[in-house]
């Protein structure tokens, strides 16, 4: 039972044969193939609007190079304290961004908020010893598995045009957040004013592929020699792009996060009915966050499961930890299984029986 990450699970079914199924023949190389040109074609489908689509391999590549085509060597990128890009990528949007740095803001449950980053942007000096903010980065799911809802992402959009920032959204859980909000790709992107994503399909099915997604056009102009110069042009492109066709095909994506948030809602819920379970923040996506007795994370431990301890960073003020308490993240994906919740569920179960006995 390993609920450490959606990236420890391998390939989906309908992925692996899409790349089985390119891999015979030969096709131009470096994207200049036909499944690249009609994934491309795809994409403005499904977010019912003109994009430039760039294909890569990492979450890494995708966030660092689309904050380099938004961001300027002196400009600043303000994101929220615990963001991926600022937190678990190694210096690697900075050092893409050649010099420009990363702002991070705090927020509860991984969120920004709005008021929080105008009165922010407003602080800032406006003097040329200071570099002046030039995008904006969210995550989609957040670090703490929260989910920004439509309008949140609207007033941060304002904020973003009233200061004349870019607003690059990280979707590393993309599709979660579209199923647990029910909404299109286009109304959580660009109707709320989103200007360049990051898109994963890595975490929920993908082998290894990813996309920046442009709406706004004067950010695509040097993705071509970004990528180029970042190794993220990649000769046989079409496997990267075949991926792409099979998670896409039949709703595959949508089927494939479904399950996952579901199973997370399973387990959200089975924990909470437990005595002294609660959650740091409230499960919208698939990551579960529970703060459990020290009882229960032991014997999680101790019966094999993989997890991580959380940061208590983001909790809601007045919230706290307690000496006897650990908060942990439980993330599950497209390939659990509800015998892998209820396992985890009875352990924990009889961990607290035998405490209330002792």
């Amino acid at each position: 039972m390993n609920f450490a990450s959606d990236n420890i699970v391998g390939a989906s079914a309908p992925v692996l044969q899409a790349i089985v199924d390119a891999n015979n023949g030969a096709l131009p190389a470096y994207g200049n193939d036909e499944i690249t040109k009609r994934i491309k074609a795809r994409f403005a489908e499904i977010f019912e609007h003109e994009v430039s689509v760039f294909l890569v391999t990492t979450g890494t590549a995708a966030n660092a190079l689309a904050l380099s085509s938004a961001v300027p060597p002196w400009g600043l990128c303000v994101c929220h304290q615990e963001a991926h890009v600022i937190d678990d990528e190694c210096g690697a949007p900075e050092f893409f961004m050649h010099g420009a740095k990363l702002a991070g803001l705090p927020g509860v449950g991984g969120k920004l908020v709005a008021q929080d980053v105008s009165a922010y942007l407003r602080s800032l000096p406006k003097a040329v010893k200071q570099m002046p903010p030039k995008a904006l980065s969210i995550s989609q799911v957040t670090e703490c598995g929260t989910v920004y809802s439509l309008d949140e992402i609207a007033s941060l959009s304002a904020v973003c045009r009233e200061h004349v920032l870019s607003l690059h959204m990280d979707g590393a859980r993309f599709v979660n957040a579209l199923v647990s909000l029910g909404c299109t790709p286009a109304e959580m992107t660009w109707k709320q004013g989103v200007d360049i994503l990051s898109f994963g399909a890595t975490k929920n099915g993908c082998l290894m592929a990813e996309a920046i997604v442009v709406f706004k056009p004067e950010l695509a102009e040097a993705l071509d020699y970004r990528a180029k110069r970042a190794g993220q042009i990649i000769s046989k492109g079409r496997l990267i792009a075949a991926q792409l066709e099979g998670y896409f095909a039949n709703d595959h994506w949508y089927d494939n996060a479904r399950h996952a948030n579901r199973m997370a809602k399973l387990l959200s819920e089975g924990l909470l009915g437990l005595p002294g379970v609660r959650m740091a923040w409230p499960t919208q996506a698939n990551e579960v966050f529970p703060i459990v007795p020290k009882a229960v994370d032991q014997a999680l431990k101790a019966a094999g499961l993989q997890y991580l301890h959380w940061t208590e960073a983001s909790l809601p003020e007045g919230e706290a930890v307690g000496p006897d308490e650990a908060l942990i993240r439980l993330v599950v994906s497209f390939a659990t299984k509800e015998e892998e919740i209820r396992q985890a569920l009875e352990i924990a179960r009889s961990a607290l029986s035998r405490q209330a006995a002792e």
